[in-house]
């Protein structure tokens, strides 16, 4: 076994979008950056590929383009699916956001995202799985991280590579083993979800609207086509991809009874097998096995920063309650860390420097906390049945309802100023406690 080391100012360990935007940000600061990733782009990930104009807005932030011909689909909205109503709602028009979204397959968003970091000036090391933290003698000081390095066939080559800098970022997911590793661990009074998916071809690979669904009825044997529908907990959606492919999934929380208790990739084939036939949803149609993935809501990680070790988007629990989006907050996390880091390294002495990293949790909870714990308090609302029937029943119907819920789901207030939703929302957000 051979064994090398890096030193760098900054390792971010995860080259999602969270990492990727850290790196570029911090790169494009200054400071010389280490972009750790255990795979090779282009990779595979478990997500909706969605992006709602928050997600676009930090895109633009980023200063990555995002042009049609290039594979980037856009979209007008959401299109509503229950209680036996369908309502298509355009993304609101307010000066905070672009009034459209996104769809970007994540096995090409992730590398572009990646390649941009670079260009920026990280330094991306591919195929380096991180397997703990190097501590500092005081045995809880994070000083950098140890990696080992694989195969193309994803397997340990015997060589070990260490990366030193006097800041980590963890930017590696839900499951977040460097997090762990320096003795993090998730809340458990935070909401939780579980999402599957999978891609079909279809004619509606072209559709101008997100899809949602908020009921999900299913056949109750999904080889008979004569068996009767029943309702299923969670909900689903349909996402164009704009390449011959849609991106079906369903997603649901652990405020729901039924959560760890069913088969999530059964209910995904029995909710399918419903929809119309000319969608093209088949086994026939299916062009890869229908995959899962934790979503970890509302900062169920935490201290977000302490001793060396600064976490961002999923692995710091960021994934917004209302409606699972985490892409946007990940890259969110990433920009505002960034600013925090970067002055924090302009500082002279390492006292100096930890004084305003610290300041990083008290930033992301006056961006998101009041905002989060709202979430939570929707996600335990919805859990239950009755109150989610009632909902579609009474809610879908009102479009000036709906219309104003989409702006509180996709946090898609105006920052300044706006009507009267968004002056609630703002007000709400900021009178909520942070905890």
């Amino acid at each position: 076994m051979s064994s090398v080391s890096q030193h760098a100012d900054v390792i971010v360990v995860g080259a999602g979008p969270g990492g990727s935007s850290a790196a570029a940000y911090l790169a494009a600061y200054g400071l010389e950056v280490v972009l750790l990733e255990k795979s090779a782009f282009p990779r595979e990930k478990v997500c909706g590929d969605g992006l709602t104009p928050r997600a676009v807005r930090e895109l633009i932030s980023l200063g990555v383009p995002t042009p049609q011909s290039e594979g980037w689909v856009r979209n007008r909205g959401l299109r509503i699916v229950g209680g036996g109503h369908l309502l298509e709602l355009d993304w609101p028009d307010v000066a905070g956001f672009p009034p459209y979204g996104l769809v970007r397959s994540r096995a090409g968003f992730d590398d572009i995202l990646a390649r941009h970091a670079v260009s920026r000036g990280a330094r991306l090391f591919q195929r380096h799985n991180v397997t703990g933290p190097i501590l500092a003698d005081d045995g809880r000081t994070v000083v950098g991280v140890q990696a080992k390095i694989m195969s193309e066939q994803d397997r340990p080559t015997g060589e070990t590579v260490s990366f030193h800098a006097p800041l980590v970022i963890a930017a590696d997911g839900n499951s977040s083993r460097l997090s762990l590793a320096a003795g993090r661990q998730r809340r458990d009074d935070r909401p939780m979800g579980v999402a599957v998916r999978t891609y079909y071809t279809s004619p509606r690979t072209s559709d101008d609207y997100l899809e949602s669904w908020l009921e999900l009825w299913a056949r109750e044997n999904p080889d008979d086509p004569s068996s009767r529908n029943i309702l299923m907990p969670g909900y689903g959606w349909v996402f164009p991809v704009g390449d011959g492919t849609c991106n079906l999934g369903l997603g649901i929380l652990n405020t729901s009874s039924a959560f760890g208790q069913i088969d999530y990739k059964d209910v995904m084939r029995r909710w399918v097998v419903t929809m119309p036939a000319e969608w093209g949803f088949s086994d026939e149609t299916m062009t890869m096995p229908i995959r899962g993935a934790a979503l970890p809501m509302g900062f169920n990680r935490g201290p977000l920063y302490a001793d060396g070790l600064l976490l961002i988007g999923d692995a710091g629990g960021m994934v917004n309650p209302f409606n699972g989006e985490g892409i946007a907050y990940a890259m969110e996390s990433a920009r505002l860390a960034a600013d925090v880091i970067a002055r924090a390294f302009a500082r002279e002495s390492a006292a100096q420097r930890e004084r305003v990293l610290a300041t990083y949790p008290a930033v992301m909870k006056d961006a998101l906390g009041g905002y989060f714990t709202l979430g939570r308090g929707f996600a335990s609302l919805i859990g239950h049945p009755e109150v989610m029937r009632l909902a579609v029943r009474y809610g879908l119907p009102r479009t000036s309802l709906m219309r104003i819920l989409l702006k509180v789901m996709a946090n898609l207030g105006e920052p300044r100023g706006g009507g009267v939703t968004d002056r609630a929302l703002a007000a709400l957000t900021r009178l909520t406690p942070s905890s």
